[in-house]
């Protein structure tokens, strides 16, 4: 791991070879992306959406991340 730090008290980034990511102190990984300022403010957002609840009227899942078919 190189230039990790944590950010508000609670959750760590860090740049991994092509990737910033961010993780929780008990090791849960949350967020990656290609700068550390979209990491901090998405997981940001992330973590009052899980704190306060995510407006069901305005959030919807676009991809639940599996893959159908052979490969």
């Amino acid at each position: 791991m190189s230039e990790d730090f944590w950010i508000d008290d609670c959750f760590r980034v860090y740049k991994d070879t092509f990737l910033w990511k961010s993780f929780l102190k008990d090791g849960t990984e949350l967020v990656s992306g290609l700068t550390k300022e979209i990491v901090i403010r998405m997981t940001r957002f992330y973590l009052k959406g899980k704190q306060e609840g995510w407006n069901e009227e305005t959030s919807r899942v676009v991809n639940d991340g599996k893959v159908g078919g052979k490969l």
